[in-house]
């Protein structure tokens, strides 16, 4: 299998292993969104130090890796608590996690920005497309209480794509996908941890198993995704990760009988449509 094969089962697995852990997340019920988070990164966090100690823990990263690995951690961290409050608070799990999509496309924009990568002009037209296409899923107006969590699931996919953006540029410098997991994962319990001391919510058992579903499922997500954009860059294989909308769709009907609206299936056509330009374009170009 070639690397690029290997990137897109890896990068599909991922998508329905979130789209699970999205619906886990909502299933959960009333727990404060950064209750969620720090379950699903605990659990992370110790299936990645299993997998250090089992052999790669003397693979460590090096000093000069630490301001990216703490800037792809900050950046994860505000990502799936954007992520995870859109998914409690929106309507539709679907919606939540197209929001949450549009990482790729700020990728682009982070890439110009950081890495002083010039995009190509049908990429940027892209990111415009989509951008709009994100709108008629958030439906900007005055009700207050419902743009609010749309425009966090925007912000969770600008998140998740400026620490996309730094695992690409880690697995570059040779740093382990078990450490950028296990670092990200200690770093965002870590930020939560305070919370969790002074305002914990008891759960039920069922909440519990919830939970820990959620964070197998994450974990799985995780280490698949960033298999994914180390085996293969992010613009030969992020069309694929849109697969989720679809997995997201389907729990979403079975487990809560949701049907997007028809402006919100416009926006995923939108963004799903400039996704497969850009891969399209792309692959002429090589």
């Amino acid at each position: 299998m070639t690397q690029k094969n290997k990137a897109i089962v890896c990068i599909v697995c991922s998508a329905f292993c979130f789209a699970l852990m999205n619906c886990c997340v909502r299933l959960a019920g009333e727990l404060p969104t950064i209750q969620k988070s720090f379950f699903r990164n605990f659990i992370a966090f110790i299936a990645a130090a299993i997998i250090l100690l089992s052999g790669d823990f003397k693979t460590k990263p090096h000093l000069s890796d630490i301001p990216y690995l703490f800037v792809r951690s900050a950046a994860g961290t505000v990502g799936i608590l954007c992520n995870f409050y859109a998914i409690d608070h929106m309507t539709s799990i679907a919606d939540a996690s197209m929001l949450n999509k549009m990482s790729p496309f700020f990728a682009i924009v982070f890439s110009l920005l950081i890495l002083k990568e010039k995009p190509k002009l049908f990429q940027m037209l892209c990111v415009v497309a989509a951008f709009i296409g994100s709108l008629f899923i958030i439906k900007p107006s005055f009700d207050f209480s419902a743009t609010l969590p749309a425009v966090t699931g925007l912000c969770g996919g600008i998140g998740a794509g400026l620490a996309y953006t730094f695992v690409r540029i880690l697995s570059g410098r040779g740093v382990k996908g078990a450490w950028i997991v296990m670092i990200f994962s200690a770093f965002s319990c870590m930020v939560a941890l305070p919370w969790i001391i002074t305002d914990y919510h008891p759960m039920s058992i069922k909440q519990l198993l919830i939970m820990l579903g959620a964070g197998l499922a994450a974990t799985g997500g995780q280490f698949s995704i960033t298999a994914a954009y180390s085996y293969a860059p992010a613009k030969e294989i992020s069309v694929f990760d849109y697969s989720q909308i679809i997995f997201a769709a389907m729990l979403g009907y079975i487990f809560f009988s949701q049907i997007p609206d028809v402006f919100s299936i416009l926006g995923y056509v939108i963004i799903c449509g400039a996704s497969v330009v850009m891969f399209i374009m792309g692959k002429r170009e090589n």
